[in-house]
Parts: C-alpha cells; sequence; structure tokens
C-alpha cells in the first residue's frame, strides 16, 4: 500500500481544476466535518489524510481520555464524512477513499475491542454485482460509504447468481438490497431478482446502478430504486431506515437527491 504519511495534507487536497472552478476550497469542505476537539480531531484527519500507519497509535492516545463510541462516532465516521463530501465533489478519488476507509477500519477494529464487542450498526445492507458482472469497484466504493454512515454490509462480491441473491435478501431481511451492473449483458438479472423476491414477498428497496442501467430501466421493474453514483446510497438507504417502502422512495427519488425530502 502506498505511503502517505510523508505526504502534505495540502498536495492531497488540492485539485486545481476543482480550486480555480469552485467557491470554496477543499480544505473548508473538509473543515466542516471535523471535530474540534483535539484528540478526536487527530483520529479524523488520520482518515482524511490516509495516516493508515499511524491511526491505531493516535486511537489508542484518544482511548486514555475518550470512550470508544466517542472515537467512532465523533472522531472516525466524521473522517470518513470529509472524505465521502470530497469524493462527491470530485476532489478525492476511489484510491484516495479506499485507503481512508482502510485507515477507519483499523481504528474502528481497535475501538471495538476496548469496548468489549462490535458497535451496533443502523440496519443491514445486501450488496452484490450482477449475475456475469466481473466489475466490483462501484460496489465496494459505495461499501465504503454506507459503512462509514453506520450501516452493516454483506458484501456478496462479484458475478452472484440471481438465487443466492434472493436466498440471501429472504433469510436476513435486510433494509435494502443493491446491485450493480456494467454491462448490458448483466442487468437483466436485476428484474430477474425483483421477480424472485416479489414471488418470496419480500417487497426490499432494491437500490442498482452501474454504467450498464439508467433510471428509466431500473423504475421498469418492481422494487427498482436508482442511484447515479455511490454517493447517492446513504441517502436512499437512510429512507428505509425510516420506514419509507420502495415506491415513496422512488415517488420521492427527486426530493431525496435535492435534499428537500
Amino acid at each position: 500500500m502506498l505511503d502517505f504519511d510523508s505526504v502534505s495534507s495540502d498536495a492531497l487536497l488540492t485539485r486545481y481544476d476543482i480550486v480555480a472552478e469552485s467557491k470554496e476550497k477543499p480544505e473548508t469542505i473538509a473543515e466542516r466535518h471535523l471535530p474540534k476537539d483535539a484528540l478526536l480531531r487527530k483520529v479524523a484527519e488520520d482518515v482524511l489524510y490516509m495516516k493508515y500507519k499511524i491511526i491505531e497509535e493516535d486511537v489508542a492516545a484518544a482511548l486514555k481520555e475518550k470512550t470508544p463510541e466517542e472515537i467512532i462516532e465523533n472522531g472516525l465516521l466524521k473522517g470518513m464524512d470529509a472524505v465521502s463530501d470530497l469524493y462527491g465533489r470530485g476532489i478525492y478519488y476511489l484510491p484516495h477513499v479506499m485507503v481512508s476507509a482502510d485507515a477507519m477500519d483499523r481504528g474502528i477494529k481497535l475501538a471495538e475491542k476496548a469496548l468489549g464487542n462490535e458497535r451496533k450498526v443502523k440496519g443491514e445492507v445486501i450488496m452484490h454485482a450482477a449475475e456475469g458482472d466481473p466489475h466490483d469497484i462501484g460496489k465496494n466504493i459505495a461499501a465504503v460509504l454506507l459503512k462509514s454512515n453506520g450501516y452493516g454490509v454483506v458484501d456478496l462480491g462479484k458475478d452472484v447468481p440471481v438465487e443466492t441473491v434472493v436466498e440471501t435478501v429472504v433469510a436476513r431481511k435486510p433494509l435494502a438490497v443493491t446491485g450493480t451492473a456494467l454491462m448490458t449483458t448483466t442487468m437483466s438479472a436485476f428484474p430477474r431478482i425483483s421477480s424472485g423476491l416479489q414471488e418470496k414477498g419480500a417487497d426490499v428497496p432494491f437500490i442498482c446502478a452501474g454504467g450498464a442501467v439508467n433510471r428509466e430501466y431500473v423504475e421498469s421493474f418492481p422494487l427498482g430504486i436508482y442511484a447515479e453514483k455511490a454517493a447517492n446510497g446513504p441517502g436512499l438507504v437512510g429512507k428505509a431506515l425510516d420506514g419509507w417502502d420502495w415506491k415513496k422512495i422512488r415517488d420521492k427519488w427527486d426530493d431525496i437527491q435535492s435534499g428537500s425530502a
């Protein structure tokens, strides 16, 4: 893995094309998410600046004065919130997010060890890349963003048979299920999953994404909810957590994306 410890944080946040076009500096965007407390801020910055080599040391130091829950919720996850925001604005790219996620995971494991058990999650999301599709980068980034927002993720991997998805959803009863398809030859798995879930009485929101699909296609079958990008995931799943069924989420899709719902 690349060593970011010796890299200037200013350089990490600099995308000169973005800086020239944006009214807000990346540093200002990140600052909105970072805690004021010095110990928690250090942990959050370790995530933001991909300091995976030193984050365990900083979490251990924070544990001397802070509870594990404080460190996770107000330190590690705040850092990942900043990463997610920067990624959504095109300032951070996939490699940044994945290394930051690794740093966050290391910190969470140490905090959970001090806690004595795993932290509670808001709810579970089952994720997969469509049957026949070997591409999973989009799924992986979506999983990182969902985890950073407090959701438990069951990742079935790539090229997952339709039957496996249906059986897992029926057995685990998640808040939502997601599927990605980057090939037009694989997107037909999605309506088959929809049919299989409905036959089993599992009317769970089915969030579909990937370069092979668009909103019109996804909304052509029951349960389907379109996600234009990975950053849409937490907002859509959040509505399922609030008790919205797939029909309401689909009907209010535009409002959810604009932040007015």
